[in-house]
């Protein structure tokens, strides 16, 4: 099969996501500087350590009810396919206007920062690595990383396999010797008489802001929804990837924090650039290289995988006729949305030269949670509205209900005590609602207007050697059809 547009045929292949490995798509930077944010936020070990946990509760409640809907509304895409079904195309297209210009981006300087943080403290080990420093490696590196997106998906996908190997490597690593710490006696930080003692009682404001960091962590939980579409047998294998993910990550992240207070104390935690590097120093000696090697292993290949998720909603979103038209071309010879990855490498370097990070987590956490309620919600509108349809997985009405009350609650306090951060972003989200009436809604443009557009396209398609796939290949290709159960590859794909 192929896809095939005036004389130009193209042949893909794209390797199915396994839900068995979503586990390592949630695990990423966010615990190696996360635990600074939710620390400094809840004002003492033991609370901090409870946040971590019922940040696990929290994650576990949303991937449930997106369960329901990815067997719904079988649509890669993730919120945007949901909402936009739900509620129509404004909503949706607010939805995918954050993601474009806030999520994806902001998310993606985060952890690219991580990477330089973690690469240069070693070289500037009694200060802060120089603002510029930071900034040229982390553009580096996500420049390169584009390239190789642009260049070959089965290169993209052997980058994400090959450097899962730093996450197991420094995480595995801090537990061990955490552990052996807490054996050789060194918990008293953990002890419940000193973990929960507090040089100041934390506001409900300030604890809110500690679930939004630590929610940063936890933030690939909904990543299979992107592509439900290439996913084997979802009824079977979505809820898997829950009960097997979800626990697992919530167990290995308090570990980790645990591992954490059982070397450090939390006026050293609070003071330390790169975490999980202090801890190393303190207690690996002349192995302590290896720690931000493993780190930066595991932050590279995060940003890959951002990259490659964000790529598939752009595509969705032009699909739909929601952005424009030549963000869902792919190359002609490689099969892969070059111009939907130079739109978020771009997005990610302006962010990467206004943010800090601390304050770019609160921003994209707080967005993340307005989008994952919004959708939350349009799963009980969508049972109020057709009570009828059948639904292979149904949540228990409290699962959805609690999640929302929830969310309320965390937007509302952590809005009063970050109100610029935060109102930022719910601004630019914002800004979508003219875009949308502009852009999408009317239809009459003045022919200028057409010819504009139409000569940009043709430019860009000149420019990037893309073209449009011609067909759909899941409207045209069941599972069996698509799927190499032994290698777990597909033969073709147009969302590569």
């Amino acid at each position: 099969m192929c896809f095939a547009r005036g004389d130009t045929q193209i042949n893909a292949e794209v390797k199915f996501y396994k839900p068995d490995l979503h586990v390592w798509n949630i695990i990423g930077s966010g615990i190696f500087i996360s635990p600074k944010g939710v620390l400094e936020h809840s004002g003492s070990v033991g609370l901090a350590l409870v946040v971590w946990v019922l940040g696990g509760c929290i994650a576990a409640l949303g991937s449930l009810c997106y369960a329901e809907l990815g067997v719904t509304i079988p649509k890669s895409g993730g919120d945007y396919s949901y909402v936009t079904e739900i509620f129509g195309g404004l909503m949706g297209f607010l939805l995918l206007w954050s993601a474009v210009l806030i999520m994806y981006p902001t998310t993606l300087a985060v952890i690219a920062l991580t990477f330089s943080s973690y690469v240069l403290q070693p070289v500037f080990p009694n200060c802060v690595p120089p603002y510029m420093a930071t900034r040229m490696l982390s553009a580096t590196c996500l420049l390169l990383l584009t390239w190789v997106n642009c260049s070959s998906v089965r290169m993209a996908t052997r980058i994400q396999d090959v450097f899962t190997v730093g996450k197991l490597m420094a995480l595995g690593l801090i537990i061990v010797v955490g552990l052996v710490q807490i054996c050789n006696g060194n918990y008293e930080a953990l002890t419940p008489q000193v973990a929960f003692s507090m040089e100041r009682t934390p506001s409900v404001g300030q604890i809110a802001l500690a679930f939004l960091q630590a929610s940063f962590a936890f933030s690939g939980w909904n990543f299979l929804n992107y592509v439900t579409e290439e996913v084997v047998e979802p009824r079977r294998n979505l809820p898997r990837a829950i009960y097997i993910s979800i626990p697992l990550v919530t167990f290995v992240y308090t570990l980790t924090n645990i591992a954490y207070f059982s070397s450090m104390s939390p006026e050293e935690l609070l003071s330390s650039n790169a975490v999980a590097v202090t801890f190393g120093e303190k207690l690996l000696g002349m192995f302590s290289v290896i720690m931000p090697i493993s780190v930066a292993l595991s932050t590279f290949g995060g940003i890959n995988g951002y990259l490659f998720t964000s790529s598939r909603l752009c595509f969705s979103g032009a699909r739909e006729g929601h952005l424009p038209s030549l963000l869902a071309m792919i190359h002609y010879k490689n099969c892969t949305p070059i111009p939907a990855l130079l739109v978020c490498c771009a997005a990610t370097i302006v962010i990467l030269c206004i943010g800090e990070t601390h304050n770019l987590i609160n921003y994209v956490s707080f967005i993340n949670y307005l989008s994952y309620g919004v959708t939350i919600a349009g799963l009980l509108y969508h049972r109020w509205k057709k009570p009828n349809l059948y639904r292979p997985i149904k949540v228990n009405l409290l699962v959805p209900v609690c999640y929302l009350m929830f969310w309320a609650l965390l937007l509302g306090f952590s809005l009063y005590s970050e109100p610029v951060v935060c109102g930022v972003g719910l601004v630019i989200m914002l800004t979508g609602v003219p875009v949308y009436f502009l852009g999408v809604h009317w239809k009459e443009k003045p022919k200028c207007i057409y010819n504009f557009i139409e000569r940009a396209t043709y430019v860009g398609q000149r420019l990037c050697f893309v073209v449009f796939p011609q067909f759909d290949p899941i409207e045209i290709a069941g599972p069996s059809e698509w799927t190499d159960r032994s290698s777990g590859r597909s033969s073709l794909s147009a969302n590569s």
